[in-house]
């Protein structure tokens, strides 16, 4: 395949946030920026994909002129699409009351920290709030509420929720999920001290898959990169996965590039090799 094949055959690209787009001051290095920016020029449609809500992509958005109509962004790990001028839904896979009731018990009897998200707000009935529920507000922006469970408003439906704790004492939760809740929700370790938890028909490869056929483009013409396990989806939906030098070995495995890690401008590695050709 010459280069203006290669290039004409990727129309859309799915960029992972943290661990993938960031460097580890969360920061996007000019290298990165210029080889997303050029792929803009040439056509192609970037989405961020990320775990994080809106809230949490803005800036990033912002800096890659991705805030304008007819540009999007994955958000909750594919639980919304929005559009990425306003935040607004294109499309959304959402957790109700009765679930984020079972869910917020569950985490009691397994013994982990639990927090929701709503559109633009994360609550948590936990009165010993956890560090990682803290930093998850403060990485992201996004406000933090304190709200009992019984106090819930049974209108609000949640993007996702998630239990968060140190490594150790969520691993040994997860040991203790019983197997069939994993029939009924989608859920998936994207740290160490988080688990996320979302409807069972969102992820980030679902979600990648309606907004490219909402773009009339084919998977064959999607490239997704991303690190974590939660990227594991949308990795195997695209024509061509790219796991970051820094992934996961289950990334890696399942990806038909590895590129350079986060500290190294990976991003921008796999867009010139893959997209330019070059």
């Amino acid at each position: 395949m010459n280069s203006k094949e290669h290039l004409m055959s990727i129309k859309l690209i799915a960029i992972d946030l943290d661990g993938t787009l960031l460097n580890n001051d969360l920061m996007i290095t000019p290298g990165v920026k210029e080889s997303i920016l050029s792929a803009i020029a040439h056509g192609v449609h970037i989405l961020l994909a990320t775990g994080r809500p809106f809230i949490g992509a803005k800036k990033y958005l912002q800096e890659l002129e991705l805030n304008k109509a007819g540009c999007y962004c994955l958000c909750n790990n594919g639980a919304l699409i929005v559009h990425a001028d306003n935040g607004r839904p294109l499309f959304e896979t959402l957790l109700d009351h009765n679930d984020y009731l079972y869910l917020e018990s569950l985490s009691h009897r397994v013994g982990a920290h639990f927090h929701a998200f709503d559109y633009d707000k994360l609550y948590t009935a936990n009165r010993d709030i956890s560090k990682y529920t803290i930093y998850e507000s403060f990485i992201t922006g996004i406000p933090l509420h304190f709200c009992p469970s019984n106090e819930m408003d049974k209108k609000i439906r949640f993007p996702k929720v998630m239990m968060i704790d140190q490594p150790e004492v969520l691993d040994a939760a997860i040991d203790l999920i019983p197997k069939e809740i994993y029939k009924l929700y989608t859920i998936m370790k994207s740290s160490p001290y988080f688990l996320e938890i979302l409807n069972k028909e969102a992820d980030k490869g679902k979600g990648l898959s309606r907004i490219a056929r909402y773009l009339n483009i084919s998977h064959e013409n999607v490239m997704s990169i991303g690190d974590h396990e939660n990227d594991l989806a949308m990795i195997k939906y695209a024509g061509i996965g790219v796991a970051m030098g820094n992934a996961e070995y289950v990334i890696k495995e399942a990806a038909q590039f590895v590129t350079n890690n986060n500290q190294e401008d990976g991003v921008m590695i796999a867009i010139n090799k893959l997209l330019f050709h070059k």
